[in-house]
């Protein structure tokens, strides 16, 4: 296996407050460290209470005139931002790779979705529309009107900061709000370079601010702030929750994509070879740090022992060299926390029985990609999200076991299944418990104007051009009487 390429020099990171790098007013800065081999990277700043609150202030303030922006300065500065992200792709996708460990097609990946989601924001700024509303009093006009509602926290995840660090400011600047975000501990350099590029794009001073920092001590304070109208979470289940407490205590809106355990179907009559590349696409892209990774897999019996055979094949195979190799798939796990769970679970699961078909080792920080059959509610992995390059396969007897075992679940993000059968996929599609079905493809697929996100513990809303120009909006009922 190769070594990567040394990772790029980063200069320290601020906060962006009010169109420029501000440094933290305690004076603290954390390492970010480079998950291949644990070594700094940068200094970033730590926010705390203070910094929070002149974020949000500042984000205040520019809402008031920012939203009365009209619709071409909006769509101007997004298109701009486009044609910037375009132009910087490769310094972009060098972050990437250096700050979170993405290999190179994923953080090209990134940078696609990223200059998507921009392009179809600039087209919501002209899709704000209201409605004209039949009225019982004669000679009365009646109608109804959008308005933007404010300030907005995003608060990013690490394993795709740039299609949500993009997606969750871009929306919200569309409709005439202003964002104040805090992104993930592991990820503060690219959302800073973000910032930058939103400033060189012409946004105005203090409608997008970045506080990095620890989300423990100062996301209670982001989310809870009384400027703060609306809030949009990326991460964890357990995180999401005290979110929604949050927001339902302090009445705020709020959007939340969560975890996964998302299955993934193979009925007999499919293309096997077409389902083994979908499920290797579905799990092992990033290393399986994704929340929409297909980590149950269910088989027909009769074609259980073939697909084991050849997903195996496919798992083994996948590259694990330098991240700047187009044909390197695997790289490592994002922290030594997480890499903790990720061999837990997998020795859990082969102390208590399971087959470990292929992989279950380490090369350095990276986990090799791992198959599992065999596996038991009693294992760990059985219901919890590993959040890493490791799959659970079970044959089923048919289409009724696949909907119950794909809904014994307290997770639903996504789903896929692979079958020739028409009506096989359209009752899986009515059936199964997910926000989001895939019919012979992966479980992985995500575009700008689509209602995203999941249903039970997997979230709470949806992301989407339509979707969040109802959710970051307000109506306003107008009269007028002749």
């Amino acid at each position: 296996m190769s070594t990567s390429l040394a990772a790029r020099s980063y200069e320290s990171v601020d906060h962006w407050i009010d169109g420029k790098n501000t440094p933290p007013q305690g004076g603290k800065y954390f390492p970010t460290r480079n998950p291949l081999d644990d070594k700094v990277l940068s200094e970033a700043a730590a926010g705390s209470v203070e910094d929070v609150n002149r974020a949000v202030e500042t984000a205040h303030e520019a809402f008031a005139s920012f939203r009365a922006s009209v619709p071409k300065e909006r769509e101007r500065i997004l298109c701009k931002a486009a044609e910037l992200l375009e132009r910087d792709r490769n310094e972009f996708v060098d972050i990437l790779v250096d700050e979170i460990g993405s290999p190179i097609r994923k953080a090209a990946f990134e940078v696609e979705k990223g200059l998507a989601f921009l392009r179809a924001a600039a087209g919501m700024t002209r899709h704000v529309t209201g409605k004209t509303i039949p009225s019982d009093v004669p000679g009365k006009f009646s109608m109804s009107i959008r308005s933007p509602i404010g300030v907005i926290a995003a608060i990013t995840p690490f394993n795709v900061p740039l299609i949500k660090g993009v997606r969750l400011s871009c929306n919200p600047i569309a409709l005439g709000n202003t964002v104040v975000m805090l992104p993930s501990e592991e990820a503060p350099i690219l959302s800073n370079r973000l910032a930058q590029l939103y400033a060189e794009a012409g946004l105005p001073e203090g409608v997008f601010n970045v506080v990095s920092g620890s989300g423990y001590e100062i996301g209670d304070t982001l989310t809870t702030h009384p400027q703060v109208r609306m809030v949009t979470f990326t991460g964890s289940c357990r995180v999401g929750q005290h979110i929604r407490e949050l927001c339902g205590k302090h009445g705020k809106r709020m959007t939340l994509e969560l975890g996964g355990k998302s299955p993934l179907v193979v009925l007999a009559d499919s293309c096997l070879q077409k389902a083994v590349a979908g499920a290797v696409q579905s799990i092992f892209m990033y290393q399986g740090q994704v929340c929409m990774g297909a980590s149950r897999i269910y088989v027909q019996e009769e074609v259980f022992a073939s697909f084991v055979k050849g997903f195996a094949k496919a798992a083994s195979s996948l590259g694990m060299g330098d991240l700047r190799d187009p044909n390197t798939m695997i790289g490592p796990i994002i922290s030594e926390r997480q890499r903790e769970r990720v061999r837990r679970h997998i020795e859990d699961a082969r102390g208590k029985g399971a087959t470990v078909v292929t992989g279950g080792k380490w090369v350095g920080n990276r986990c090799e990609p791992t198959v599992l059959t065999d596996v038991t509610p009693e294992m760990t992995v059985y219901a919890e999200e590993t959040f890493g390059p490791v799959v659970s396969v079970y044959p089923i007897t048919g289409l009724d076991e696949a909907i119950a075992a794909a809904n014994d679940s307290a997770f639903g993000l996504s789903a896929a299944i692979f079958t020739q059968n028409i009506s096989d996929a359209m009752r899986f599609v009515m059936e199964v418990e997910s926000g989001m079905v895939h019919v012979n493809g992966s479980s992985l697929h995500d575009e700008p104007h689509v209602p995203f996100g999941g249903t039970k513990e997997s979230g709470f809303g949806r992301e989407g051009t339509e979707e969040d120009i109802e959710a970051m909006t307000e109506w306003k009922w107008v009269t007028i009487q002749m």
